[in-house]
């Protein structure tokens, strides 16, 4: 592969052909799959709301917008609703969830978070104590990270239109100068690392239900990890790319990755770091941690001059105590992502048409 042009026009054009290479949207209905993050998902928003929105800031689909004003501040905006079931879960609520999974997609854009907005969909005979302790978590979150909720909207709907609650959340941020995160700014060579411990949300949530009848001590990692991105930026100012690793997990990113920039990505499989338990609990689920949604982990990606300085930087965060440098960009095998497996194989690590935990965010 060559190297990639950085010129807008040219970057979103690459981007629409590598598009055009992912899979069509079939039959005639929405179902699940849909909206579980995976190849399904990317057919739904490419062949539906991209064709009929498209538009510059929304070409580039990643966790935000980042726009330019007339004074020259630059400014992102992220929108995100949560659905997740049952909505309070070990580690967090609907309510904390909604602000850290906002705040965090305005930190990937690189910008700073500040305000938030936010707007629910309630189920008629849902109970007042239960909306209280869900805008009380939705405050402590948005106290402890620094961010404000300043306007809102509320909606009641018939007992059989929903499912308890649903919160959407949209925030604007800052993004200072200088700092331009993009899939065109990824190099070969460059360094992959995640923040983090794999699948403790999408776990957690899971055994939440009580479907399996599993007891096992696992807690979301829902948390805002603009403070985190921060410290990253200060030691690697040369930050290429980063992005919250939610709906299809760290597999589903790493493939936008690679479907983006057209180049390579090759992960170690024993460079993955995921917790005893949780990995214990997906052997025991058959479920590819991989493929499993975080709430609190990011996935960056650095020169390799900066690669040691970002993992200080991350290992020395509260929130990062466990990043690890799993992998890097190459240039070949174009649009895809290898695990380097730990018997000495490699396989192609694809896309989910699905998820195999829907409703975890």
């Amino acid at each position: 592969m060559t190297r990639r042009n950085d010129d807008p026009a040219q970057v979103l054009d690459t981007i629409e052909q590598v598009r055009r290479r992912r899979p069509r949207l079939t039959g005639e209905h929405v179902t699940m799959a849909h909206g579980a993050g995976g190849k399904a998902s990317a057919a739904l928003i490419d062949r539906i709301f991209l064709e009929g929105l498209r538009n510059p800031h929304l070409e580039p689909l990643g966790d935000g917008a980042v726009m330019t004003l007339d004074d020259g501040v630059r400014v992102a905006m992220s929108t995100d609703t949560f659905v997740v079931r049952p909505w309070r879960f070990p580690g967090g609520t609907i309510g904390s969830l909604a602000v850290h999974g906002t705040i965090n997609d305005l930190a990937c854009t690189g910008a700073q978070p500040r305000w938030l907005s936010a707007a629910f969909v309630i189920q008629e005979g849902f109970p007042f104590e239960d909306l209280r302790e869900i805008v009380a978590d939705m405050r402590a979150a948005g106290d402890r990270a620094g961010v404000t909720v300043v306007t809102g909207d509320t909606k009641v709907v018939d007992r059989d239109a929903a499912d308890g609650i649903y919160v959407n959340t949209t925030g604007i941020g800052i993004v200072p100068d200088g700092r331009d995160l993009r899939p065109a700014a990824v190099r070969p060579g460059d360094k992959v690392l995640v923040s983090g411990t794999l699948a403790d949300h999408g776990v957690a949530v899971l055994l939440a239900r009580g479907d399996l009848h599993l007891d096992a001590d696992i807690r979301s990692d829902s948390n805002a990890l603009h403070g985190l991105l921060e410290d990253l930026h200060a030691a690697a100012p040369g930050t290429r790319w980063v992005r919250d690793a939610t709906r299809g997990g760290v597999a589903t990113v790493l493939n936008e990755l690679a479907q983006d920039t057209g180049y390579g990505v090759i992960v170690a499989e024993h460079a993955i770091p995921v917790g005893r338990t949780t990995a214990g609990a997906c052997d025991l689920l058959g479920i590819d941690p991989l493929y499993v949604a975080n709430e609190g982990k990011v996935v960056v990606v650095v020169p390799p001059e900066e690669g040691r300085a970002a993992l200080d930087a991350l290992r020395a965060h509260p929130l990062g105590h466990d990043a690890a440098v799993i992998g890097e960009v190459r240039d070949a095998p174009a649009s895809t992502v290898l695990l380097q497996t730990t018997l000495g194989g490699t396989r192609v690590v694809d896309m989910l048409v699905g998820d195999p935990l829907p409703r975890i965010c």
